[in-house]
């Protein structure tokens, strides 16, 4: 396992129920795994969630920690994802909230996203509202952290990886190409960067770019309303830039 799973507590119920089959495989898993599953009444699961919902079942498990660098080195070639031509990193600049960075996730894992990379400081911890928000993909899908971007994404830069960023408002990039999303080519291994919620990418970062990507809308936009939520817009900007690995058939 991951991480250590130490309880599972499952909603008592009387009768049938839509979620009982489920609560009962799971009790299953859980037993196999020698982890105990205690029945409790739903006003236990509500304290033990802190009034989240919970569907019925909670798990106690150690924190999950964000695995380090040096242990994402590409495989050799032929073995597994790094065999592909084309490789695909997430990188994410002090992304808080914990609804975006668990949807964010979601999407890269879906996309096929091979590394997903976060910023150590100013950043969302992997908390229990984030693996909800991913709908397990956090569970799966290992996330990496660094305390130095800069150095980071040059450092990749001279390995020959594309470093591009993204910018809801292109008028706001003095020293770096903007493009529309559609007009990127994918061609050599890439590094996508998403900034923060409030403040998108910072300046320092947007140096180390060598293009930003960014969404065209369908519409004139009002003051105020320019602007994507952060894990929509990656969505788009990895779904634009993924649909070429499948038309090249990689």
């Amino acid at each position: 396992a991951r991480r250590a799973l130490f309880r599972l507590f499952l909603k008592e119920q009387r009768g049938g129920g839509p979620g009982r089959p489920v609560r009962a495989e799971l009790g299953l898993q859980a037993a196999a795994r020698g982890v105990p599953v205690l029945h409790v009444p739903g006003r236990a699961l509500n304290v033990l969630c802190r009034g989240r919902p919970h569907q019925g079942v909670c798990l106690e498990a150690a924190p999950l920690p964000f695995r380090s660098l040096r242990d994402a080195e590409e495989p050799q070639p032929g073995h597994g994802e790094s065999g592909r031509r084309q490789r695909l990193w997430l990188v994410l600049e002090h992304i808080q909230d914990p609804m975006n960075l668990g949807a964010l996730l979601r999407s890269a894992y879906f996309l096929g996203v091979d590394r997903v990379v976060v910023t150590h400081s100013n950043s969302c911890p992997l908390t229990p509202i984030v693996s909800k928000a991913s709908a397990g993909a956090m569970e799966v899908f290992d996330v990496y952290s660094t305390d130095d971007l800069q150095g980071f994404l040059k450092a990749k830069s001279a390995e020959g990886w594309e470093v591009v960023g993204t910018v809801s408002r292109p008028e706001d990039v003095e020293d770096v190409p903007v493009i529309s999303c559609s007009e990127f080519r994918w061609d050599k291994p890439l590094i996508v960067v998403i900034g923060s919620e409030g403040e998108g990418l910072s300046l320092e970062t947007q140096l180390q770019c060598q293009r930003m990507l960014a969404i065209p809308p369908g519409r004139a936009l009002h003051p105020g309303i320019d602007s994507l939520n952060v894990s929509v817009a990656a969505g788009i900007l990895l779904h634009s830039i993924c649909s070429q690995r499948q038309r090249h058939g990689d």
